[in-house]
């Protein structure tokens, strides 16, 4: 993204310096360590007693099927739950908001993919002018009586529809917060919806919060669990599926990958500036050279993204790499088909492609190419792999 910048050197090598709190505590940026959770603020009010309503007609999508969540997932209330009570995710914007109220202080904000309004409600709390709340699912309706609820019809309008076809109120927002990154920070493609919002309402010298967003690389050892997911479909009760193992090879996993299971450095793949990108530069090709820091085996890459809010007083983010406390996107691993036998100083060099898929932009197409020459394994190979 010409206002991203692609990096080949270890993140170990970066500089950055996250602040967290109110405290001088600083931690340097590799795999950037997660905010510090503020245990005075919790995720419910104590002074806001709880409301029970019966009214059947508050039920979001009480009258739809599972095929009707399929295409509008995010109107069932459970995804919701799960991002509420990522911690990290949570929390991080919570502390960006709240301790730079200065921001947002009589502002024209614009939440985009604003879900049950909680980064709308951060922000007329913290004094915005006004705030403009773009949800496409049926949580709209949830998100309008959740202001109502708690006081702020006067400073939040929910507005339910695409954000590509509505119109606001105003010709423009001073800020636009979102959290928009998905599994491998760009399945969904919500970043479009991000930059088109910006490009067609935010004043000049605007504030797009979050402002970068990174995408990493490492290598992992992995045997039990490629065996247990992907080698399990050469033999199944005695029958021979393995055309299942390849559909499951070009499928990443989500999951979560422990510390101790990385065998290599971790590398900065992309960094993206949100604020000046345009949507072509969400499709790349990044070189990577991974250095084995111990003899092992490799049986997968794993990627995780850094986000990160550089217009703060003090620089704010999180990371979701295995080094650092977990949240819901978890980490995307790619299964190799060669089990790479590597010795402490080694290289797995090659190069990983990445754009979203022609027939469905939500979902997200990678090749993968990589290459080792070492003393015990020289092996040379192209991999593709769709998110979806």
């Amino acid at each position: 993204m010409d206002s991203t910048s692609t990096s080949n050197h270890d993140i170990k090598t970066s500089k950055i310096k996250f602040h967290y709190d109110d405290e001088e505590q600083d931690e340097t940026v590799t795999e950037s360590s997660n905010i510090e959770i503020d245990e005075d603020t919790s995720m419910s009010d104590p002074t806001t007693a709880a409301v029970v309503d019966d009214d059947d007609s508050m039920v979001v999508g009480g009258d739809k099927t599972s095929a009707d969540y399929y295409f509008d997932s995010y109107s069932h209330f459970g995804i919701h739950e799960e991002m509420l009570k990522d911690v990290v995710r949570t929390k991080t914007y919570q502390n960006v908001i709240y301790k730079n109220s200065f921001l947002f202080k009589d502002k024209v904000v614009l939440d985009v993919g604003a879900g049950t309004g909680i980064l709308s409600l951060f922000c007329a709390k913290v004094g915005a002018k006004h705030v403009y709340a773009i949800e496409c699912s049926s949580m709209a309706d949830m998100a309008q009586e959740i202001v109502k609820r708690n006081g702020f019809s006067d400073v939040i309008t929910v507005i339910k529809g695409k954000v590509e076809e509505i119109d606001l109120p105003v010709p423009q927002v001073d800020i636009i917060i979102s959290e928009w990154m998905g599994y491998f920070l760009l399945y969904e493609n919500m970043l479009d919806t991000v930059l088109y919002a910006r490009d067609k309402w935010l004043v000049k010298d605007g504030l797009v919060l979050p402002d970068k967003a990174s995408l990493c690389l490492t290598a992992i050892e992995d045997a039990d669990y490629k065996e247990d997911k992907i080698e399990f479909w050469n033999s199944v009760y005695g029958f021979d599926m393995s055309c299942i193992r390849k559909q499951a090879m070009m499928e990443p996993l989500v999951d979560t990958v422990d510390q101790n299971q990385i065998v290599t450095n971790c590398q900065l793949l992309k960094t993206m500036d949100i604020s000046k990108m345009t949507s072509g530069d969400a499709s790349f090709t990044a070189p990577f050279k991974l250095i084995a820091e111990r003899d092992d085996y490799i049986h997968a890459l794993v990627a995780y993204f850094d986000v990160s809010f550089t217009r703060c007083h003090k620089l704010m983010g999180f990371s979701t790499g295995p080094k650092s406390r977990g949240t819901h996107w978890k980490q995307t691993v790619l299964y190799l088909e060669d089990v790479i036998s590597v010795s402490q100083g080694e290289a797995v060099v090659g190069n990983i492609t990445v754009a979203p898929n022609k027939k469905n932009p939500r979902d997200v197409d990678i090749i993968l190419k990589y290459s080792v020459n070492g003393r015990h394994c020289r092996v040379s190979r192209t991999q593709h792999y769709r998110m979806r």
